[in-house]
């Protein structure tokens, strides 16, 4: 396809929420995400899971509630009906939103909710309680300090337990978050012209998202020429000029789940070294893809990338020019969640995992290419939730 040539009104009214959405999680399927953490939880010697606000109290609970000063939280006992932390007054919101049966427990402002979830560890007869590695230092301590004789320990191998290896239905609704930024994508291609500003497309790009249904870009990071040599942007405005490298890494949620795609192209005309780096991160993101097996640990998959990117002379390890971070990351209700494609991590690969494959490569100084997509990992390999890039000036 064209990169330029249009603009932003005609590329905004081709733009329609999505004919076949995808359909929600269902109750059943956070019923049966409770009982595997009970298990879990059970076989880490722990009598109970507390999970703190934000993405695990929404895979659990349905309940897409940003972590605060105030705790709320879900204690679910191996044995015995979930139990919901909650500030009184929130009790209307947090209740709406709750898809599971739990008992509420409820805190003034003046009062402790770790005596809350204390006295209820003390009903159980707990001794050891696993916490959500996600809940924030402050709150673990207060609760140590007052749930006293009960051992806490890290909930990891339970949360990633359950939320690690994505259902059907997760990998349906990410499908659908996917497809809907790579629609953006294509669209925000075309409608650059010189002299348009990085804010100007990063509004261009949420307003998209919007027009397919989301709630606008969950983020964006829209970079020109030099910019490019900069993982993550630097500061300032930008505005593009003829022959300038585009990089543009966006995404949006669907029922919380994320998307993160990345495209790099050229406004214009690409230079040979420009040329000869992007067909490399090709390749590198293909042998990424290609090395996915079931069993085989996730650093073989960074391994595959950054042996491509070193024999071809760049390098090697993280030495520059050559590829500067990991490979991928996984994804899910968090943008960025457990397994890593990196090297140390030794996670197994196995179907329902989801990462993103982007091992970018960076020319100090002088521009950066990075390739996103993501995959999720099947019986046989990998496969793509969103088609690569086929080449630098074409999307």
């Amino acid at each position: 396809m064209t990169i330029g040539g249009s603009n932003v009104e005609a590329e905004l009214a081709t733009l329609l929420p999505l004919a076949n959405a995808a359909p929600s999680i269902t109750l059943d399927e956070r019923l049966a995400r409770i009982e595997r953490a009970r298990r879990l939880t059970r076989d880490a010697g722990a009598d109970a899971l507390i999970v703190g606000a934000g993405a695990s109290l929404n895979y659990f609970a349905g309940v897409s509630w940003g972590a605060s000063e105030r705790l709320v939280a879900l204690l679910i006992p191996v044995t015995g009906d979930p139990v919901m932390i909650c500030p009184a007054f929130e009790l209307g919101s947090l209740s709406a939103e709750t898809v599971i049966d739990a008992e509420f427990r409820l805190w003034e402002e003046h009062e402790s909710p770790y005596a809350l979830v204390a006295d209820a560890l003390s009903a159980l007869g707990a001794t050891m309680l696993a916490v959500d590695p996600a809940m924030a230092f402050d709150k673990v301590k207060r609760l140590g300090d007052t749930a006293r004789g009960v051992t806490l320990v890290d909930a990891s191998p339970v949360i990633d337990g359950c939320r690690m290896c994505k259902s059907p239905a997760e990998l349906a609704l990410m499908k659908q978050a996917k497809a809907m930024t790579l629609a953006v994508h294509k669209a925000t291609a075309r409608i650059l012209a010189p002299g348009i500003t990085t804010t100007e497309v990063r509004r261009f790009i949420d307003q998209a998202h919007r027009r397919l249904g989301a709630a606008g870009s969950s983020f964006c990071i829209v970079q020109f020429g030099h910019a490019t040599a900069y993982p993550h942007g630097i500061p300032g405005e930008q505005a593009l000029a003829e022959n300038d490298l585009v990089l543009i890494d966006t995404g949006c949620t669907v029922q919380g789940y994320h998307s993160d795609i990345t495209r790099t192209y050229v406004f214009g005309t690409a230079t040979d070294e420009q040329r000869r780096i992007w067909d490399l991160e090709h390749a590198a993101q293909a042998a990424a893809f290609e090395a996915v097996r079931p069993g085989l640990p996730c650093e073989a998959v960074d391994a595959a990338a950054r042996d491509l990117v070193t024999r071809a002379g760049l390098g090697p390890d993280y030495k520059l020019p050559g590829i500067p971070h990991r490979t991928g990351h996984g994804i899910g209700l968090s943008i960025h969640e457990p397994a890593y494609l990196v090297r140390g991590d030794r996670t197994p690969l196995a179907p329902g995992m989801c990462f993103s494959n982007e091992p970018m490569i960076v020319v100090p100084e002088k521009f950066g290419i990075r390739l996103e997509d993501h995959f999720y990992v099947t019986e046989n390999g990998a496969e793509w939730f969103t088609p690569p890039q086929p080449a630098i000036d074409a999307l």
